[in-house]
């Protein structure tokens, strides 16, 4: 198994739909408490433990995935109520070298769980043309609502397989 994409890459070739839509939906909502449930007694040595060599540990990844989808969801707003607009980048290798991501991870639980939970729920709610509403990414160009929701569900279950596949290489 590549350490670095447990769950390989994403991509998706087939026909957009409703159906795969709402997967993804519901795949983005229930990330939360399957985030909780792996790490639930977890000890500080293990959420300190890296997912692979020169990779983040688990601390940092449960804190990547909240700074990650904090601004996934702010970029879903922008696109929704501006015109494509010019979205902001950041470097996240340097923001997993700041001081909060030390912290204890019930912060970033608590806040991905509260985030899910509105970023669904709007999602549940964009008619077919705001599923083809768009912002501009610097490095990756024009990105469609429809897509990104994907990269998104992908985006969890990604961080989530690095945590799980720790766990059970390490008999956790």
């Amino acid at each position: 198994m590549d350490l670095r994409y447990p769950i390989g890459t994403f991509q998706f070739e087939g026909e957009m739909s409703r159906e795969v839509i709402s997967e993804w939906i519901r795949e983005i909502e229930e990330l939360p408490g399957l985030l909780k449930e792996a790490v639930k007694g977890l000890d500080e040595n293990q959420l300190n433990t890296p997912y692979r060599s020169d990779g983040w540990t688990v601390r940092q990844v449960i804190h990547h995935l909240a700074d990650s989808h904090m601004n996934a969801y702010i970029r879903l707003k922008l696109a929704l109520t501006e015109d494509s607009p010019v979205v902001k980048t950041y470097d996240e290798t340097k923001w997993a070298e700041l001081a909060d991501y030390q912290f204890s991870v019930g912060s970033s639980l608590m806040l991905l769980e509260g985030l899910h939970a509105r970023w669904a729920a709007l999602l549940r709610n964009l008619s077919p043309s705001d599923l083809k509403k768009t912002f501009t990414h610097p490095e990756l160009g024009e990105v469609l609502i429809h897509n990104n929701i994907g990269m998104y569900a992908w985006h969890g279950r990604h961080h989530l397989a690095h945590i799980t596949s720790l766990l059970e290489r390490k008999g956790w």
